[in-house]
């Protein structure tokens, strides 16, 4: 209990913090309410269920792109780091996408698959995909000579040491192209969704903005930072539990 009281205590000083100033200072509370005000509005969005259903579309749009991109992005990372032949391939077409901005693209998306879902959980892939990609390829690349050395000289196949050694000591820098994903995915689609959706928390900002319900918008970019915190841990989670094999015994 003390060590999470020690690790909020900066965010509650910024919580004490914003709420004084709005209250106390020159800051127009029409323009940023107290803390306490979007915490209320807040509630009332998710009582009345329209936080709900806005935090359902934005996550469901995530969890499509997220996964497409990782079951395409690891397998091709991995063979685009292991496999001469793959890199010399592929890797001028993916230098030119990586250079390329993200949300630079939207607007194409949107051209041709319109404002639907399609156009969202395409971007939510592009964007993750890149990442993913990149960690994939430098964690083979940066696996120990000596363990592809040492299973060589025990005749392993090419297929078992590329499952056996590459794979699990790539493990720790795949995750962390991953966890950079599962943040980026979520800034992304904002984006997408404050450019053209119905619903979603980017729209929720956005109409919350056009109809100056400020407690609201505040409340919704609240939302949005809280379901980042809470991927980023989900995925540091999965990562210790796929990465056991690192921690030594006491």
């Amino acid at each position: 209990m003390f060590t999470l009281f020690k690790r909020s205590i900066v965010l509650i000083l910024l919580g004490l913090l914003w709420e004084n100033a709005s209250r106390f200072s020159s800051i127009n509370p029409a323009f940023c309410p107290p803390f306490t005000e979007v915490l209320q509005a807040w509630w009332e969005l998710a009582v009345s269920g329209d936080l709900w259903v806005e935090f359902s579309a934005s996550i469901r749009r995530s969890l499509a792109g997220f996964s497409l991109a990782l079951l395409i992005g690891i397998p091709l990372g991995l063979l685009i780091g292991w496999y001469p032949l793959v890199r010399d391939l592929l890797n001028p077409t993916f230098e030119v996408f990586r250079n390329t901005a993200r949300l630079a693209l939207l607007p194409v998306f949107i051209l041709f698959l319109g404002i639907g879902e399609i156009s969202k959980i395409t971007i939510v892939f592009y964007a993750c995909i890149i990442p993913i990609l990149l960690n994939t390829i430098a964690a083979v690349k940066s696996v120990d000579l000596l363990l592809i050395k040492s299973a060589r000289s025990m005749n392993v196949s090419s297929f078992k040491l590329f499952l056996k050694v590459i794979f699990p000591a790539s493990i720790p820098s795949i995750f962390t192209g991953i966890r950079m994903a599962g943040t980026g995915c979520i800034l992304v689609l904002i984006a997408a969704e404050m450019v053209g959706a119905r619903e979603g928390l980017g729209f929720l900002i956005t109409y919350s903005q056009f109809n100056f319900q400020i407690a609201e918008m505040y409340a919704g970019i609240l939302t949005i930072s809280a379901l980042g915190l809470i991927v980023n841990q989900g995925l540091i989670l999965l990562e210790q539990r796929f990465s056991r094999w690192k921690q030594l015994p006491k």
